[in-house]
């Protein structure tokens, strides 16, 4: 007899403002507390130094957040001058230091260099796996850690606010995989300055934007004005939003049945879309699956168990 999950069955997102100090992982078991959700996970990590938007999934959403995960990402950061540091923030040991300062005009001229496609090698200090341990691990016992490098696309890098002449402000819209703390690093050493992250920041990732945000501090306070998580739920973003960029199809009651015991739907008709690849399938409004278009037939990939 299958054991009963605790907590309730709650599905959606909840798009975070997380502050610094807070691990990604810390965040989402306080989310998870306040709704009593059953499971709850999160899309694209934040370093503890980092706020900014945390997109965690309630139950169901936690089968897509995969697709949350790929989206394009938009980071507002500080570059501190002067200083490099092991970790490339203000975590680190001192690494690396210079008495030179770049000109506004030097590092204007520096950014078309890392707009585009780009070669980054990640830091010592990052979850990257190396012979099937995480460099940071290897790093912190002392350890010469080698990162291959790898290509990312930096797809908007703009100088936002030239504070003095020993941090910048930069924003930046970029890829999947991208390490900000290695734009500072790679910043400082082609400026001959040496630089690192003083402050970051992320204002988006995918569908879910700085408008979608709620803080922490305010969640913890309406679920102290009434018992329950019903005064959060207006603040739950539905699971398919994340899902904007794939193709949906709806279909009938009789066939989201045959969909959720795993089995395929025929896509008939004159009038049948022209799909392929990932589907994601509603019934009435309400989401049913993932699903693989193969050969005029829709084969549930991953099956969402939500009820109208």
């Amino acid at each position: 007899m299958a054991r009963k999950r605790k907590g309730d069955p709650v599905h959606g997102w909840l798009i975070l403002d997380k502050p610094t100090g807070l691990s990604s992982a810390q965040a989402v078991a306080r989310v998870k507390r306040l709704f009593n959700a059953q499971k709850a996970g999160h899309a694209g990590t934040l370093d503890p130094l980092a706020s900014g938007l945390l997109p965690i999934a309630l139950g169901e959403a936690t089968k897509v957040s995969s697709f949350a995960m790929e989206g394009a990402k938009t980071y507002r950061f500080t570059v501190a001058w002067g200083v490099e540091t092991d970790t490339d923030d203000t975590e680190g040991e001192v690494a690396e230091e210079s008495a030179q300062r770049p000109r506004l005009s030097d590092i204007e001229a520096l950014l078309p260099r890392f707009t585009g496609v780009i070669s980054q090698t990640p830091p010592q200090y990052s979850a990257i796996k190396v012979d099937g341990a995480r460099a940071y691990d290897l790093a912190r016992r002392g350890e010469d850690v080698a990162i291959a490098a790898r290509e990312v696309e930096i797809v908007r890098l703009e100088i936002a606010e030239m504070c003095d002449a020993d941090h910048t402000v930069f924003e930046a819209d970029c890829s999947k995989g991208t390490y900000v703390r290695a734009l500072a690093r790679d910043f400082g050493r082609e400026l001959g300055c040496f630089g690192h992250i003083c402050a970051l920041r992320r204002t988006r990732v995918g569908a879910f934007n700085e408008d979608d945000m709620i803080s922490l501090e305010k969640l913890e306070g309406l679920s102290h004005i009434a018992a329950g998580f019903e005064p959060l739920k207006e603040f739950l973003r539905p699971v398919e939003t994340a899902l904007d960029d794939i193709p949906a199809l709806a279909i009938s009651r009789v066939e989201a049945a045959r969909m959720r015991q795993g089995q395929p739907v025929i896509v008939r008709g004159r009038d049948a879309p022209v799909l392929h690849g990932t589907v994601f399938v509603t019934s009435h409004g309400v989401p049913v699956a993932l699903a693989e278009m193969k050969q005029g037939a829709l084969h549930p990939k991953r099956v969402l168990n939500m009820t109208e």
